[in-house]
């Protein structure tokens, strides 16, 4: 019998599935120590992540590795940019789209489903190599505060940036424009320090520029969590110039040279801070005006109902007056921040989703990417019975198209051997599953024969017994037999759904239906 080392056989499986894990992998020492070994590759992704090392390890926290893009990979992950994937847009002055991407078939412990791809126009970047060359030099961070930078596109006139997509909408839209939800004083405390480390780690790593800083750039991921986008620290000249949307929240020094410093970073977190502490967007020489007035209790939102610490705003309220000083050497730089904003974090053991009030991002299973057949349909909508109907039906057929298929000697054992076999089927018509399993196990245990129908007959018995950790054992022995076989990888994938492992699942039934479109263009 031989065996096929798939992608889809490595440890893939979650801490909660540690026993089945253990199995699986001594399930596989035993098949590579059998003789005839077949070796079945995953299919490639048809958006170019091959090519373009998204498989590959990168940074910290499971991000991958920075890499080039074709514009056909990102026009595949965005529906060829389709309206209904913009998450955001911009000005005529500093013209781009944000849209949401997802790279196909990743069958990777990371796993980077969605994406966030921003698209330029040449104009925004005349100079490719520039282009290149800062996408890379941004694309080295890797931090859990930050929005990290994954990849880039530079393709004729095409100039596009890929990050990580952050499901939850931005700092602004949470502060202003949720109606009946208000951000608790702990949570945008927990924003201000999130933001001041990502800021003091870009600072670290000679990136201190930042460009257009405002609650539009914070993020929140799938846990609620509070990050940067790396887009702000692109820069599209040589001498740190940069367009701003709102001149009103520039520091002063832009207004004069429009140029960004890391000072004038310091500024725009002070209005970032200002929107933290009153809800809503107040012009900084205003908002100091009020403050040097004494005037902080008229600044917080009127949104907390008085539900936050004076003694903990009025040391904020000092943070933003000192990040807005008009002379850049009066600031505090981003250590400074990080500092003063550390100790007045109160609710380090709630999880910032709970703080937020929104539910926790899980992230539906992908949908197949092919047409699914009437079994594909029964294993994705998990009906039992369907499968067993279609497997009585279909029978033995597809044992013939398996090349380790072979009869022995005939032999009285040879014979007994298709005699527990026909028990077993006999059982299984008659849905008798406990007695199935029994005499099919006889035939497998025998030795003198193989069959992957019969492995996938008895996955499905141990599906409808409740054991689907042996349904899987016997599904990926099936696949073994025949590497190429979509039932087998259907089977897999119901079992690994009855495992409450429902990513693999789908991953699983997409390349089933693969296998089953390409058997059906062989005219098989």
């Amino acid at each position: 019998m031989g065996c096929c080392q798939s992608s889809f056989l490595k440890p893939r499986f979650s801490d909660d599935n540690k026993n089945n894990r253990r199995e699986q992998e001594q399930l596989r020492e035993n098949q590579q120590q059998q003789q005839h070994v077949r070796t079945k590759h995953s299919p490639q992704p048809t958006n170019g992540t091959e090519k373009s090392g998204v498989l590959g390890g990168g940074g910290g926290g499971g991000v991958p590795s920075f890499t080039e893009f074709s514009f056909a990979d990102l026009q595949a992950a965005t529906n060829n940019f389709s309206p209904e994937f913009i998450v955001s847009e911009s000005g005529e002055k500093a013209s781009n789209v944000v849209y949401k991407g997802r790279l196909q078939n990743q069958n990777n412990s990371n796993n980077i489903s969605w994406i966030a791809v921003k698209k330029f126009t040449k104009l925004a970047w005349p100079d490719p190599k520039q282009f290149a060359d800062e996408a890379w030099g941004v694309g080295k961070l890797r931090h859990k505060r930050l929005a990290n930078l994954i990849g880039y596109c530079c393709d004729g006139d095409e100039r596009l940036l890929v990050a990580e997509y952050m499901p939850n909408d931005t700092l602004s839209k949470h502060l202003f424009h949720w109606e009946n939800q208000t951000i608790e004083w702990a949570m945008r405390l927990r924003v201000a320090l999130y933001i001041t480390e990502a800021l003091d780690y870009c600072s670290s790593e000679g990136r201190p520029l930042y460009h257009d800083l405002n609650a539009y750039r914070v993020l929140f991921d799938e846990n609620g969590d509070p990050r940067l986008s790396c887009f702000g620290l692109m820069k599209n000249s040589m001498d740190g110039k940069s367009y701003s949307t709102n001149l009103a929240y520039t520091p002063p020094e832009y207004l004069r040279n429009g140029r960004v410093t890391p000072e004038s970073v310091i500024f725009s977190f002070g209005t970032v801070l200002l929107d933290l502490l009153s809800g809503k967007h107040i012009p900084p020489s205003h908002a100091l005006d009020m403050i040097q007035g004494k005037n902080i209790l008229l600044l917080m939102d009127s949104h907390l109902e008085g539900n936050f610490s004076t003694e903990e705003a009025t040391v904020v309220f000092d943070l933003a007056s000192r990040c807005l000083q008009y002379e850049p050497g009066e600031r505090p730089n981003t250590k400074d921040l990080v500092m003063a904003l550390a100790p007045l974090q109160n609710k380090p053991d709630v999880l910032s989703y709970v703080m937020l009030g929104i539910p926790k991002h899980e992230e539906a299973p992908p949908t197949p990417q092919h047409p699914l057949s009437p079994m594909g349909n029964a294993c994705s909508r998990m009906d039992l019975t369907a499968i067993h109907q279609i497997l009585v039906m279909t029978r033995y057929k597809d044992d013939e198209r398996s090349s380790e298929l072979s009869f022995q000697e005939w032999t009285q054992q040879t014979r007994d051997t298709l005699e527990a076999r026909k028990r077993g089927d006999v059982a299984f018509n008659e849905r008798d599953f406990k007695t199935a399993v029994e005499c099919y196990s006889q035939f497998i245990d025998a030795g003198t024969m193989v069959s992957p129908t019969v492995y996938a007959r008895r996955s499905l018995c141990h599906l409808l017994c409740d054991q689907p950790d042996a349904a899987l054992r016997d599904a990926m022995q099936a696949q073994c037999v025949y590497p190429d076989w979509s039932t087998a990888f259907y089977m897999q994938a119901v079992a690994l759904a009855k495992l409450d492992m429902h990513k693999d699942a789908a991953d699983m039934l997409n390349e089933a239906a693969t296998l089953e479109e390409k058997e059906q263009r062989s005219g098989r």
